[in-house]
């Protein structure tokens, strides 16, 4: 076999190079699982790295809500958390949105009611990511459930990183992502529950919904709307109806009332007793 010419040597190694980066920049629509994180390290901790038009530091351009948070915990309870984010490429409900990845120091994660597409890392009950179709979601929202350790446990941190995506599956622009960690205090759980996020707080109103809506769908409201103007037209209608019997059935100035009426009156302005 011949041996390649020395001065295409170069090009080919920028080929080479040019390949293995690409495929090292792919996106990961299934989720980070396994050893899939770049460099062994957890994407939950050090973020979404394999985003490399973002590699160094997140953006707070996209907005990252953990909702739910408990001020302390109790052991063994239960707790519903949702994660949310907002900002980012726009919406494109046929690809993927976005994704996230969670890890706990203590406890276990697990998916809420209704979010099947939720997985922990093969047997790691402190870790929880998407499948490919939990990459799916049409507002970039996720439930899931943190069940906390046993009593003595003491400070539990929470690690996540989420990322905002236009769904081509490839790293790049305008895909962006951010993270947010927090530590959870043992100790006595009022109920109340709180907000923690990362981003720049800017987030924008949702667009006004233009076009037209059939009556018959409308349901319930629609029918109560109607409920109320029938109401209040039969309230018109009574005081309506009790003006007119107040000035016709008891005016003396009324021509129709009857003799009896008015031998009644009569009476009345003699100072008789009837």
């Amino acid at each position: 076999m011949s041996r390649l010419p020395s001065r295409l040597r170069p090009l080919l190694a920028v080929v080479l190079l040019t390949l293995l980066l690409a495929g090292a920049s792919q996106a990961r629509p299934g989720g980070i699982t396994g050893d899939e994180a770049e460099g062994g390290t957890d994407v939950a901790t050090t973020g979404c790295t394999c985003h490399t038009n973002n590699a160094i530091t997140p953006s707070n351009s996209v907005t990252l809500i953990l909702d739910g948070v408990p001020y302390h915990w109790a052991a063994g309870s239960a707790y519903e958390l949702t994660i949310q984010l907002i900002g980012g490429p726009s919406i494109d409900t046929s690809s993927n949105t976005g994704g996230f990845s969670m890890r706990v120091s203590a406890g276990e994660l697990s998916a809420a009611a209704g979010f099947e597409s939720l997985v922990q890392n093969g047997d790691d009950a402190t870790t929880l990511t998407h499948t490919a179709s939990g990459a799916l979601t049409a507002d970039r929202t996720w439930m899931v459930i943190w069940t906390a350790p046993t009593a003595g446990s003491g400070e539990v941190a929470i690690w996540l990183a989420g990322n905002s995506v236009d769904g081509n599956n490839a790293a790049m622009a305008p895909d962006s992502w951010n993270r947010l960690s927090l530590p959870l205090g043992e100790g006595e759980d009022d109920g109340r529950t709180r907000t923690v996020f990362a981003g720049d707080g800017n987030i924008a109103a949702p667009e006004a919904h233009s076009g037209e809506l059939d009556l018959h769908h409308m349901g319930a409201k629609f029918r109560a709307h109607w409920l109320g103007l029938l109401g209040f037209a039969a309230v018109i209608s009574v005081i309506l109806f009790c003006g007119f019997f107040l000035r016709f059935g008891f005016s003396r100035h009324y021509e129709g009332r009857s003799n009896l009426l008015k031998l009644r009156i009569k009476h009345l302005r003699r100072g008789d007793q009837v």
